[in-house]
């Protein structure tokens, strides 16, 4: 950024107490100061300290203590998203600013994060990737666990390789042709990476507009995304944004389960934890929409899934990639004597591995629950449950757990702007089977999914 603005310096830290007092600013309701609003607000500003703390090469005390703190606000939120179901008034607060401020705001915003990933350095984790990457093209062996550059636990093997990233500097004895693939790599994920945020931006104006029915809240929403500090220290992770774009657009599509199935079924192949709230979406598409939402997700599924025989030279590759992606190798890792030692583990690398398996089955019998919980699901339910799905993978996900914000954060938005959406029921919402391209190539469903004639007594006669 320095080649563009003159003497333009900004520390991560400055940068928290600038946002944190114009998010203030902008949004804090000062005529209504016990409103769910506030609280709801300052709860995403509290995350700023523990990020701080986490980031970087700090103490491990620093680190320890920065986990643990967001590991309390993630309970927090957990806590707010489950209890928002119960709020059924909603009023509409509107930010104290004009939506054309806004407008300038979120541009403003949109320019300067993408201008920072652009011209940021080269990243140490960008010649691991491009080496990487490589091996798994040429179908060759993956270093192992605790190797530098080690690609996440949970997902689809070449998406966490092309992901991966690091604040290091690339180390100076590094051979050109390193550097070379290092230049291409960079250029390919950062520029994915700004493509995601916009995805995100886009997406929670489209819904402010077409399911709120308020741009002001879309537009409102998006200039939030970008001022939180979170969203401009991650900015070039894209094992962060990638997977909050498509289940924005998930939400942004719920009225056509096909496509929102394909959407959660692709991110789900990415980092596995979406795929814990098929429950709940199966349970509000159950009187219309699950097959749809299932064949969709299901074909997606599968299409990931025969991909990974492009880069396996055996079966014994395939099966390690497939016990990758949908997270079989970290549910074994739960059954370790001894806390993790790689680099970056998170909150569990201060901890023993067998505390997470109550975690993770807390998790999966919160996901499931949801699938009869609440009985009568509308919009609402699908926006704060799937925020509470994914925020609750936090406290079993490694490494960097807790970290993942916007995994659930901009759900999390959607669901503190939203306003009354009880009347979004299935049968009411979603688009009927008959209009749609899924029925003709699986004539099935329409015997399935659509409406029976209407009841007529006996004896009684029906107008022509």
């Amino acid at each position: 950024m320095r080649e563009i603005l003159f003497e333009y310096d900004l520390h991560p830290t400055t940068w928290v107490y600038i946002s944190s007092l114009m998010m203030i600013g902008i949004y804090f309701k000062f005529g209504r100061f016990w409103s769910i609003r506030n609280l709801d607000l300052l709860l995403l500003i509290a995350y700023a300290p523990g990020l701080l703390m986490v980031a970087g090469h700090r103490p491990e005390w620093v680190q320890r203590l920065g986990y643990s703190w967001l590991f309390v606000l993630s309970g927090m939120m957990l806590v707010r998203m489950l209890l928002d179901t119960l709020m059924v008034r909603r009023p509409l607060l509107e930010p104290n600013l004009s939506a054309s401020g806004l407008t300038f705001t979120c541009i403003a915003m949109l320019v300067f994060l993408s201008t920072n990933v652009i011209t940021e350095s080269l990243k140490e984790s960008e010649v691991t990737g491009a080496l990487l990457a490589n091996h798994v093209l040429e179908k060759k062996e993956l270093p192992k666990a605790g190797s530098p550059g080690q690609r996440p636990n949970v997902g689809y093997p070449l998406f966490h390789i092309f992901a991966s990233f690091s604040d290091r500097p690339v180390p100076k004895d590094t051979p050109p042709e390193q550097v070379e693939r290092a230049l291409i790599r960079r250029a390919v994920t950062r520029s994915l990476a700004v493509l995601a945020h916009l995805a995100v931006v886009l997406g929670l104006i489209v819904i402010g507009y077409r399911h709120f029915e308020n741009s002001h809240t879309g537009i409102a929403m998006a200039s939030l995304y970008l001022l939180l500090p979170y969203t401009a220290q991650t900015t070039p992770r894209l094992d962060h944004v990638a997977p909050a774009a498509l289940l924005v657009w998930a939400a942004e599509a719920y009225r056509r389960p096909g496509i929102a199935g394909a959407l959660i079924g692709l991110a789900g192949s990415l980092i596995f934890y979406p795929l814990l709230l098929v429950p709940l979406w199966c349970g509000y598409y159950w009187r219309r929409g699950r097959w749809r939402f299932l064949i969709a997700l299901g074909a997606v599924l599968l299409g990931m899934t025969l991909s990974l025989l492009l880069f396996s030279k055996d079966t014994e590759t395939f099966l390690s990639q497939l016990r990758q992606m949908y997270g079989l190798e970290e549910i074994a890792a739960m059954f370790q004597t001894s806390p993790p030692t790689e680099p970056g583990a998170g909150f569990w690398h201060f901890h023993i591995a067998y505390y997470r398996i109550p975690v993770f089955v807390a998790m999966v019998v919160l996901a499931g629950s949801l699938a009869i919980w609440p009985p009568q699901k509308n919009y609402a339910t699908l926006l704060s449950c799937s925020a509470a799905v994914m925020l609750a993978c936090q406290f079993w996900h490694m490494p960097g757990g807790g970290t993942y914000l916007n995994w659930y954060l901009p759900l999390a938005l959607l669901m503190i702007f939203r306003p009354n959406l009880e009347d979004r029921i299935a049968t009411t919402a979603v688009v009927p089977a008959e209009a749609t391209w899924l029925v003709h190539l699986f004539p099935v469903l329409r015997a399935r999914t659509s409406s029976p004639p209407p009841y007529t007594p006996p004896g009684s006669t029906t107008s022509p």
